[in-house]
């Protein structure tokens, strides 16, 4: 009796224990720069992001006011998400864009903006932008933004217009495949071919499953390529698994 006593006695701590550890959230650690020209914005975003979500905590390694400040806290820093202000790109997107993505493969990139210009957010996501929130946004909006962002999707912030013509168009912009089609100019068809081509299928296999000829398949993978600038299969393989086609 005196054992089983002393067995009960000791249960209560390991269950204790027991439900603390599978309740415990898996929260990651991301290393954040900010450039934005506007002091009280960047404070703004700081103390918003000191308060984490339940999906991550943020490690700021830096802010800056301009983009010739910007570069060397890259090189230096090499952080996870990088959020910018549209306004600093000026009429250099595309070129700034276009660096930062070939500089930095893994960065995550969201802009932020009060210009609700469909034209500067295409131009923006063409450029290679994960996402574009307003200035407006909330807290959640941003931490949503985050999330879909660090997951490979497209996000367009709410407010947007943009957000809402893709919606009107029965368009998801945060998915992959939208993204793609956005960033190289890709049409649904050449989409589909290029999620068959990335399950390393023939182009009569690809034919079989759309009920088009080989010949039109053909067309479509030499778009694709041309499209992507790449000149093999494998690089089409490739962009197609970096952006979750398959």
């Amino acid at each position: 009796m005196l054992k089983i006593a002393l067995l009960v006695w000791k249960l209560p701590p390991l269950a204790q224990h027991t439900t603390h550890t599978m309740t415990s959230p898996a929260v990651k650690t991301l290393s954040v720069v900010i450039a934005d020209s506007q002091p009280i914005f960047v404070e703004g975003l700081q103390h918003v992001l000191s308060l984490g979500d339940s999906q991550y905590r943020f490690d700021i390694r830096g802010t800056v006011s301009s983009l010739t400040d910007l570069q060397p806290l890259l090189a230096q820093e090499r952080p996870d998400l990088l959020l910018l202000d549209m306004m600093l790109l000026g009429g250099e997107m595309a070129t700034v864009l276009g660096s930062l993505r070939k500089a930095y493969a893994h960065l995550r990139l969201l802009l932020f903006t009060y210009n609700d210009d469909v034209r500067l957010l295409k131009a923006a996501f063409r450029g290679g932008a994960d996402g574009v929130l307003l200035k407006s946004a909330t807290a959640d909006a941003l931490f949503l933004a985050v999330s879909d962002a660090m997951a490979g999707k497209t996000h367009i912030g709410p407010g947007l217009t943009l957000n809402e013509q893709m919606a009107g168009l029965g368009m998801d912009p945060t998915l992959p495949d939208t993204r793609l089609a956005r960033k190289y100019g890709l049409t649904r068809r050449e989409i589909e071919v290029m999620r068959y081509i990335a399950q390393v299928m023939s182009n009569k296999e690809i034919a079989q499953q759309l009920y088009i000829s080989d010949q039109t398949v053909s067309v479509h993978r030499k778009n694709i390529m041309r499209k992507l600038r790449v000149n093999n299969t494998a690089s089409v393989v490739k962009i197609a698994l970096e952006n979750h086609l398959v």
